[in-house]
């Protein structure tokens, strides 16, 4: 395999995506970097979402893979398309979303150069479908440069290391202070370091991941944006919300169990304090337990 050009395996979770997934896989015959391949991973799609990838599949002279996947959560989806993955990177694009024609070319420049990354992002533009609410305003208002409180005037690239875990104003919104997973590309020999997405999770899964690696490997987020990233009413995202999903109290258990060496000792304080509470509650009822026994 020529390292100078090592393959990218664009990763593209599929679930009855018609509705915008030509323009995402228009994106990728438009991408200037050309050693890639394309891999499908389809959770039984019952709309014309697989007559479209078959439409794409015989128009290009790359390699697309589509696996059939029997649905058990976005995060197994996920996993199901790295797990078939041939590429040295990974690279994801939603159904939804749009890549620049640089964006992997940019990625692996900066990759090859730093090895020492453990995952590169980039910013992105917004698409956003429906008419913007006051509640996406708001939304715009709060999320839209995630890396705000890192970046210098200037800097080309902006590199986010370790120390940000015992900063106070790392358990401050937004929590995720990297991006969503169209956004970022990693290597992907690093699951063997830190495992696949969390299949448990449905809201958090993706800065999770991002921050295991974060432990043992800086990341760097491209200055500009290399994707547009689309908002409308059936993203999963919008969906989870509604389903009123919430990952939060999990979060706190992933922080306590795997990151509270790490931590302020504001934060380290609150979780040892809630858990050390929860330990003797538990240890309450199992002694009422046996004694009813």
């Amino acid at each position: 395999m020529n390292m100078k050009n090592p393959l990218v395996s664009i990763c593209i979770p599929t679930f009855n995506g018609a509705k915008f997934l030509q323009e995402a896989l228009e994106s990728v015959k438009c991408q200037t970097y050309n050693n890639i391949e394309v891999i499908i991973s389809d959770d039984e799609s019952k709309d014309i979402t697989l007559e479209m990838v078959d439409n794409f599949k015989s128009s290009v002279d790359f390699p697309v893979s589509v696996i059939i996947h029997t649905p058990s959560g976005i995060g197994a989806n996920w996993n199901n398309s790295i797990r078939h993955a041939n590429g040295i990177y990974i690279k994801f694009l939603f159904q939804d979303d749009v890549l620049y024609p640089t964006c992997i070319a940019e990625m692996v420049t900066l990759f090859e150069s730093n090895p020492q990354f453990g995952l590169v992002g980039c910013k992105r533009e917004f698409i956003i479908e429906e008419k913007p609410s006051t509640e996406i305003y708001k939304w715009l208002e709060k999320y839209e440069n995630l890396q705000i409180q890192f970046e210098k005037e200037n800097d080309k690239v902006t590199i986010i290391d370790k120390s940000l875990f015992a900063q106070k104003k790392f358990l401050k919104s937004p929590l995720n202070k990297i991006g969503e997973p169209p956004t970022v590309m990693f290597r992907k020999e690093i699951i063997n370091e830190v495992g696949f997405f969390d299949e448990n999770l449905k809201q958090i899964l993706d800065y999770v991941f991002y921050y295991r690696i974060l432990k043992n490997h800086p990341i760097a987020i491209i200055n500009k944006p290399l994707v547009k990233f689309r908002i409308h009413s059936s993203q999963a995202t919008n969906i989870n919300r509604n389903k009123k999903i919430d990952d939060y109290e999990i979060y706190k258990m992933i922080l306590f169990k795997e990151f509270l060496y790490l931590l302020h000792p504001h934060h380290k304080k609150k979780l040892v304090l809630k858990f050390s509470k929860l330990a003797r509650i538990k240890k309450k009822i199992s002694s009422v337990l046996r004694k009813l026994r």
